[in-house]
């Protein structure tokens, strides 16, 4: 799968779950600023997710914050490969 049909896939599945349009512009600024620290702190994972939830218009709970932080730091996923962060996010293999 090549990132430009990664990216497409995204976009929709976001459009799908939400119903919010999100361009690809807007995630390129907001992936530009993740990098394997975020991923390993919690506090920088809590932010990301507040930015996604802002950007979708849509509130995320606390629990639901620390399930995904939860998942995320024991999923054991190379915080360097975010295609293979966003395949297994998107149940792709």
């Amino acid at each position: 799968m090549s990132s430009k049909d990664l990216s497409k896939d995204v976009l929709n599945i976001v459009k799908n779950k939400t119903g919010k349009s999100v361009t690809e512009k807007d995630i390129h600024k907001l992936a530009s600023k993740v990098g394997p620290k975020t991923v390993q702190s919690e506090e920088k994972l809590r932010e990301l997710i507040l930015q996604v939830s802002r950007m979708v218009n849509i509130p995320v709970s606390e629990s639901t914050i620390s399930e995904i932080i939860k998942a995320v730091q024991k999923s054991g996923l190379n915080p360097n490969n975010m295609e293979q962060m966003m395949k297994a996010m998107m149940g792709k293999k």
